[in-house]
């Protein structure tokens, strides 16, 4: 059986950069890695993606959100993760559940029971085996995505545009998950250089699995 470790964060923490570094580390070593994000990671995740990101004339109700989001996570255990952990993979996730709680529920303000319910029901109780969330600023995160989209021309997508407030909730949102859940989570300062965050996320997850 493999492991499986998701990355959480604000937008613009660098999720996908760590986690590139990370599968590097892997691959170098031999191991096969999967590594794919939420939602999206499979044909009908990324439709759903394109639905629930983009910025759009119609209105999406809170509640349809949640359970977008849900249903994208239960196709993408089901097709790729568990598979992809029976072989011996190592699967690295941009995304999981914990974002749910956290944008949907703390940033949302929707019911925290129930979204654990949902999680569960979603996840068939397979929660992964790491959670490493990289923690940044507010100030932090709006710098970077200005700077992007001045660089790249690219649009902003729906969670971006929402102001200061639902960030701030988002943030502290997964520093409460992960106080909850010490286990499960390591927590970093996404505010470090990438080589060295990479350096000090490669020690955790060695300490942890090799």
């Amino acid at each position: 059986m493999g492991f499986f470790i998701t990355f959480e964060g604000v937008d613009k923490a660098g999720k996908s950069t760590q986690i590139r570094l990370l599968a590097k580390r892997f691959q170098e070593m031999g191991k096969a890695v999967l590594c794919t994000r939420e939602p999206g990671g499979t044909p009908l995740g990324e439709e759903v993606r394109e639905l629930v990101m983009k910025n759009r004339a119609e209105n999406i109700a809170d509640e349809t959100e949640l359970l977008l989001f849900s249903a994208s996570r239960a196709q993408l255990l089901r097709e790729r993760i568990w598979p992809a952990l029976e072989e011996g993979q190592v699967v690295l996730c941009d995304r999981f559940a914990d974002s749910t709680t956290a944008y949907q529920g703390y940033a949302r303000g929707m019911d925290l029971a129930f979204i654990r319910q949902l999680n569960q029901f979603a996840l068939g109780n397979r929660w992964p085996d790491l959670t490493i969330l990289l923690d940044l600023t507010v100030e932090e995160s709006f710098a970077r995505l200005d700077n992007v989209l001045k660089a790249t021309a690219a649009d902003s997508d729906r969670f971006e545009i929402e102001g200061r407030r639902f960030h701030e909730a988002v943030r502290n949102g997964f520093l409460q998950i992960a106080k909850e859940n010490p286990r499960r989570f390591v927590t970093f300062s996404a505010a470090k250089p990438v080589e060295e965050l990479a350096d000090e996320i490669w020690s955790a997850v060695s300490r942890r699995f090799l």
